[in-house]
Order: C-alpha cells, then sequence, then structure tokens
C-alpha cells in the first residue's frame, strides 16, 4: 500500500510540475520570436528578403509616436498616436494570438494604431488593429476598430472566412448590432500593412476599397466598398500612397520611407468634417515625433515609464 501510494503521489507530482511548466511558457511567449512557417501551395508566397527577418524578427516591436491634429466636429484638436507594428503567431481557424509556437499557426504582421485627443470637455480614444499575413499576399485575417468617448463607444471587427464577416456595435440608433457580409476586397486598413510589407504589391488605379474602420464609425458611413482611386509616387528617400474615395471626400496620403523597412513617417486625412450643411472639408495630420524598437510587453514596471519619454508621450 506505501509502495502504491508513493507511485501515485510520483505521478501527481509530476503533472503538476508539467502544467505549471506550460503555464510559465504562457507566459513568457514573447510578441514575436518565430520565424514565418510554410504556406498552403495554392496561396502565393512573398519572398521575405534576410533584412526583413532580421528586422521583423527580433523580438520586439517598432513603435512610433506622431504629432495629431485630428479634425473633428469642424475643428482641428491636439492629440498623439503611436503605431504598434509587431510580428507574432496567428491561429487562422480561430483568428487570435497563439499562445504557443505550431507549425499550425500563421505568420502575421499586426498593426496596432492608437489616436488621443480632446474635444472641448471630452476626450476620444481610437484603436484600430490589423493582422496581415506575412507569408502571402491575400487579405487581412482580422481587422477591428474600437472608439470611446463620453457619450459612449462603438466597435467594428472584420473576419476574413470565404467572404468578409463584420460585426459592428454602436450606441447610435441605426448602429446598435449588426452582421454583414461582403465580397473580399481591398480593405484601407490593411493597405497599412503592405506598405510595410511590400510596396510594390500596392494596388494602384480604379478598385473598390473598404475605407478605414475608424472613418466609417466617426462618419457614420455605411459599411461597404466604395470606388477608389489608388496611386503610388516614389521619391528618392520619400514615398507618397495616396487613397481618393470621391462619393466620401475621402483622401488619405500616406508618406512612408522609400527604402526597406519602409517606415510611416507622416500622413494627411482629408475628409468633411462636422455635420449638416455647415460641414467643410478639414484636414487631418500625423506626424512622427520619435520611433524605437522594443519588447514593450515587458516593460511594465514602473521604472519604464521613462520609455514613453523616449517616445515623446506625456
Amino acid at each position: 500500500m506505501t509502495r502504491l501510494f508513493i507511485i501515485i503521489s510520483f505521478i501527481l507530482a509530476a503533472s503538476v510540475v508539467s502544467i505549471s511548466c506550460k503555464e510559465s511558457e504562457h507566459n513568457l511567449i514573447p510578441e514575436s520570436n518565430q520565424k514565418p512557417q510554410s504556406t498552403k501551395d495554392n496561396e502565393k508566397k512573398r519572398n521575405l528578403s534576410e533584412a526583413f527577418k532580421n528586422y521583423w524578427y527580433q523580438g520586439e516591436a517598432e513603435i512610433t509616436s506622431y504629432q495629431l491634429q485630428q479634425a473633428r466636429y469642424g475643428e482641428i484638436h491636439e492629440g498623439t498616436a503611436v503605431s504598434i507594428y509587431v510580428t507574432e503567431d496567428f491561429l487562422p481557424k480561430e483568428q487570435v494570438k497563439a499562445n504557443a509556437v505550431s507549425s499550425e499557426n500563421t505568420a502575421v504582421l499586426k498593426l496596432n494604431l492608437t489616436k488621443n485627443f480632446v474635444t472641448g470637455i471630452y476626450p476620444y480614444s481610437i484603436m484600430s488593429s490589423t493582422f496581415s499575413p506575412v507569408n502571402t499576399d491575400q487579405n487581412a485575417i482580422k481587422i477591428s476598430t474600437s472608439v470611446q468617448e463620453w457619450c459612449g463607444q462603438s466597435y467594428l471587427q472584420l473576419n476574413t472566412k470565404k467572404e468578409f464577416e463584420i460585426k459592428a456595435h454602436s450606441y447610435f440608433e441605426g448602429e446598435a448590432d449588426q452582421s454583414i457580409s461582403l465580397p473580399q476586397t481591398w480593405l484601407e486598413n490593411d493597405l497599412w500593412n503592405r506598405i510595410r510589407l511590400n510596396p510594390e504589391e500596392l494596388p494602384t488605379g480604379n478598385v473598390s476599397i473598404i475605407p478605414s474602420f475608424e472613418f466609417l464609425r466617426l462618419g457614420h458611413k455605411e459599411i461597404k466598398a466604395y470606388p477608389a482611386v489608388l496611386s503610388l509616387k516614389q521619391g528618392d528617400s520619400l514615398s507618397i500612397y495616396k487613397i481618393e474615395i470621391p462619393e466620401l471626400e475621402r483622401n488619405l496620403s500616406i508618406y512612408f520611407s522609400s527604402d526597406f523597412p519602409y517606415e510611416i513617417e507622416k500622413w494627411e486625412e482629408t475628409s468633411k468634417s462636422g455635420f449638416g450643411p455647415n460641414a467643410e472639408a478639414l484636414t487631418t495630420t500625423a506626424i512622427k515625433l520619435k520611433r524605437i524598437k522594443s519588447a514593450y510587453w515587458t516593460k511594465n514596471r514602473s521604472i519604464d515609464r521613462n520609455l514613453r519619454d523616449s517616445l515623446g508621450l506625456k
């Protein structure tokens, strides 16, 4: 009996150690530490350079702060924007970040783009997340955007299946809860990642595009694809990618470095600001302040707050 008890105790102890190790590994998995996995035969593959792998697979994110001049309610409001680019392993079926390394995972480039500004007495906080496959030129797998301000909050999420499956939630009448299926087409949110992956793949000419989720929410526009004109002007040091959507009277210009890693230096968005007959075209601008590479998810102690100073953030 004593020997049997010892054997059972040993097995239970080993199980606990195994579980504890797995939990510890989960807690320590960085945002990015894995090279891209292989792709399916029917997908068009990207040829990733050594420079790309060395830049994006060092276990760090690229963080850039911008001085923001945001158009809202017919005025320009000062604020800050921050872009966080990082590669990570993604579960293609569940379409969420993977907790463990696996050959079944999909490598993605993730962009978290945040904006913070104040209109009058109350603040706005906006965040868009875009997950684009690294190994192929397929559409973004997932996009989500949330907008919070004192009146309420709204949220949009797109998941790429055979079609785009979109869930929309808002505190506004007529926008409260929607489920929308749309044919796959170009996505404005995804184009930011395509710049970083390979500007040569950027679409140009007359195309159909689903506009920025932030723009759709703030402007209370119908969630659908719109005709657009896209153009790319490549310069020696700085290139410009332009998106024009005539029906929405919206123009976006993204200025990025002409050489790898194609950092985004600034952007300009022009559209009608305000509501009703008095609305007029205003331009939102974001100009780079600082840029760093950091494993920011490990920088969560009080002593790490000085890193915000290095980004020019209060």
